[in-house]
């Protein structure tokens, strides 16, 4: 029986509160049992660290070009369909304060007033793109990122979740995920209840790490009191699911310390954590310039907490998703995983993979049909193009054959960990190992050192793969040519 400590006068969670939420895990356990754990495996993984792509798309949005809204119409035109859902995504750039290691698209700032011309905009933004689709497509998924989505009024979301609901035919609450990101430090309980009231039914929450060194040396200081405490009031007021966010290798932090914050995060028992590795890259993000390259763990250490994260939290009974993702046994993303039909987009994994993503707001990024579009990424020109009755895109591509062949088998290796190369000849009328003969060729290595198996026409990646899994996408990856993109990704460990 699980209980949050008593800790700085913080009660306890009552016991029948907890059981419910664990019974409903273990009815599930014997189902995830035939998935694989990841194998921490340090040799392969300091031979294997390299820079590469995290595949929210394919392909990425450096391959993004020209991109206006006569194309954006003429994607939506060859795929508007009655029967295809959309997915809605909001981006919402403010925050109120700066967390040093944030790499987001955002405009930190105390001046509530500028949200005000903002908000007028995404709400004609919202108008001109609703009547570009059919009006019976209904709306399955929707999400506020940011940014701080709860860094708006509550007046101010509950203007723009109606202004969204009528515009948008939203699918009912049992059907529907409808999540934001929210900050523990702006939201009050009374505005969970508002949230839920509203339509939200899932909420994730960044938290990064609970040790006060490591908050002051990233200027966020979030107490693990008002972070226990918002998680309650959302279990309270019935959402859906609650996600957390952590990140390894920020300063100050080590294995004995990250401990601690993982066993907490774990008696608060959210349903996915995602664990991200902390990229200092101080010449492209100035913020980061804050952090002292003195103050980080060292690459050995890094690599430990990672390891450290696997092992607690396979132990507490999360499934790993991929990548940087965990969740509980009955959760949609294990299911998915389970069944064959987790998905990647701009939002991580997914388990909508049949929806058109309609993003909203600067810097948002759509997926329609196949096509990729951004919006533009500074207020003027945002706000000038709407301004002017126009969708205000600015780049992006239409995939072509080849890059649609590309992405198939790369989101198949990094949803499924596995590959059907029969599947795959058959789908596009062509014989893969023809097709992909130097790729094939560029995997023996991998398959030497233990990271995936062949047998007939099947890949499989294993356990000690799993967690280099973008090492093998980046191999059948055709923009990968290029050296000079090394510098524009992370470190896949």
């Amino acid at each position: 029986m699980k209980q949050f400590d008593s800790f700085h006068g913080r009660h306890y969670t009552s016991p029948s509160k907890i059981h419910g939420h664990l019974l409903k895990s273990l009815q599930f356990s014997k189902a995830i049992t035939s998935m694989e754990k990841p194998v921490f495996n340090l040799n392969l993984i300091q031979k294997y660290n390299i820079t590469g792509p995290r595949y929210t798309s394919y392909p990425t949005a450096l391959e993004f070009s020209d991109f206006d809204d006569t194309d954006y119409r003429e994607a939506i035109n060859a795929s508007d369909r009655k029967d295809r859902d959309l997915s809605l995504y909001f981006h919402l750039p403010f925050c109120d304060t700066i967390c040093y290691y944030c790499a987001c698209n955002k405009i930190v700032t105390k001046d509530k007033r500028q949200a005000i011309p903002y908000l007028e905009h995404l709400h004609h933004e919202i108008d001109l793109q609703a009547t570009l689709f059919e009006s019976g497509r209904y709306v399955s998924q929707l999400h506020w990122g940011g940014g701080t989505p709860t860094y708006l009024s509550d007046a101010q979301m509950t203007d723009l979740y109606q202004h969204i609901s009528r515009s948008f035919q939203l699918r009912n609450d049992a059907e529907g995920e409808f999540s934001l990101e929210i900050d523990p430090r702006t939201v009050s309980l009374e505005r969970i209840s508002l949230l839920r009231s509203l339509g939200f039914n899932r909420l994730s929450m960044g938290i990064q790490d609970f040790d006060p060194k490591v908050q002051l040396a990233v200027n966020r200081l979030q107490s693990e009191e008002q972070t226990f405490q918002t998680i309650e009031k959302a279990r309270d007021e019935g959402f859906h699911s609650i996600s957390v966010d952590l990140i390894y290798g920020l300063p100050h932090q080590s294995v004995e310390t990250f401990t601690q914050t993982l066993d907490k995060i774990v008696r608060m028992d959210p349903d996915r954590i995602c664990i991200y590795n902390y990229a200092h890259l101080p010449q492209r993000f100035k913020t980061q310039k804050q952090i002292h390259a003195e103050d980080l763990p060292s690459p050995e250490e890094k690599l430990s907490i990672l390891e450290l994260c696997i092992e607690k939290l396979g132990s507490a009974g999360f499934v790993y998703i991929g990548m940087d993702h965990f969740a509980k046994p009955e959760d949609e993303l294990a299911r998915a995983l389970e069944n064959g039909s987790l998905h990647r987009n701009f939002q991580g994994y997914s388990t909508h993979a049949d929806c058109d993503m309609v993003a909203m707001g600067i810097t948002a990024i759509s997926q329609i049909g196949t096509s990729y579009s951004q919006n533009f990424r500074t207020l003027e020109a945002y706000y000038q193009r709407l301004d002017a009755e126009r969708i205000p895109v600015f780049q992006g591509l239409h995939i072509n054959h080849d890059d649609l062949i590309r992405k198939r088998v790369i989101m198949s290796l990094i949803c499924q960990f596995k590959l059907d190369l029969q599947a795959v000849s058959n789908e596009f009328n062509l014989v893969f190992e023809d097709y992909f003969a130097s790729e094939l060729a560029a995997l023996k290595p991998m398959i030497e050192d233990g990271l995936v198996v062949q047998e007939g026409h099947m890949i499989n990646v294993t356990s000690e793969g799993r967690l280099l899994i973008r090492n093998i996408c980046m191999l059948f990856d055709g923009h990968m040519k290029s050296p000079h993109l090394e510098t524009k990704f992370s470190k896949v460990i």
